[in-house]
């Protein structure tokens, strides 16, 4: 069975989103990444990835799927951890869904591999699940 483990949402100032979870749902910091695409810290309550985002650029539009991303704040995806990425991807594609990117790299760990389900929906599925979650694997 596939496992919910990541909620993203896209918010004007990281750091200070970041500090209200943390203040008053004691959310832990996990981490901080800065992309081309944008940047993400990530908070977590030991079974849930929240992944705070800031899209910026061209790169970060076609990664949003927002033709502003710079403009959006609110709930922007969410992720399931499954045990076999090919197989979740064949009954994703057979019941309507597209895939949409991958984002890093399956050899090293924190991968996501994005769809869109049938109303266009954006989602995730990973293998490895999320840093801060109670499924995470490290490789």
């Amino acid at each position: 069975m596939a496992r919910l483990r990541h909620f993203a949402v896209c918010v004007n100032d990281l750091d200070k989103a970041a500090e209200f979870y943390q203040s008053v749902f004691d959310l832990k910091h996990i981490g901080r990444e800065d992309l081309e695409i944008g940047s993400a810290i990530y908070m977590s309550d030991g079974v849930i990835n929240l992944a705070l985002l800031n899209f910026k650029g061209r790169r970060g539009s076609e990664a949003s799927d927002l033709k502003d991303p710079s403009g959006f704040v609110g709930a922007h995806h969410f992720g399931f951890q499954v045990d076999d990425l090919a197989d979740t991807q064949k009954r994703i594609e057979a019941h309507g869904g597209k895939f949409f990117f991958d984002l890093g790299d399956e050899r090293h760990g924190n991968f996501e591999r994005k769809f869109k389900d049938p109303d266009g929906v954006i989602f995730d599925i990973s293998k490895d699940g999320w840093e801060g979650t109670d499924g995470y694997r490290k490789e």
